[in-house]
């Protein structure tokens, strides 16, 4: 037996990878940091569609849509780290969605972050590519001493 039929056919992509053809989907549970965001820019990360940019990379997906995310919160915060799929908001209000390289954040807050089940889906996003973001749960804050 080839190894090509064990495996699948090497002449064809998988029928469900991502493409610029249709909106991605992922899910995405909100916080550590979504009550440093005004609860329009909450509504608006879920709503809007995001572009892939092409200064995307293995660090992260740097998304575009025609409205910013907007802070009630605006002051820095000191580094955090990161898991793969956060999705950090710097100053621009234009989100970065963190994949498999990703730094600390910089100072800047994740408003949610890409459910377990998706980060492979997340990963092989092309650039051009349309983003949707599907909350499945309503944020919790941490209760911080």
């Amino acid at each position: 037996m080839a190894l090509g039929s064990i495996v699948g056919n090497a002449q064809l992509p998988p029928d469900d990878l991502p493409g610029t053809d249709r909106d991605v989907v992922l899910d995405v549970v909100p916080g550590p940091r979504t009550d440093w965001f005004t609860p329009d820019a909450v509504q608006l990360l879920a709503s809007q569609r995001w572009r892939v940019t092409p200064q995307s990379n293995r660090v992260g997906l740097r998304l575009a849509g025609d409205e910013p995310l907007t802070r009630t919160i605006t002051q820095e915060l000191p580094s955090e780290g990161t898991v793969t799929g956060a999705i950090q908001v710097p100053a621009s209000g234009q989100p970065v969605l963190f994949l498999a390289d990703h730094p600390l954040t910089g100072g800047y807050p994740v408003i949610a972050c890409v459910a377990p089940h998706h980060l492979d889906r997340a990963g092989q996003i092309p650039v051009s590519a349309w983003v949707r973001f599907n909350p499945i749960r309503p944020f919790e804050a941490i209760n911080r001493p």
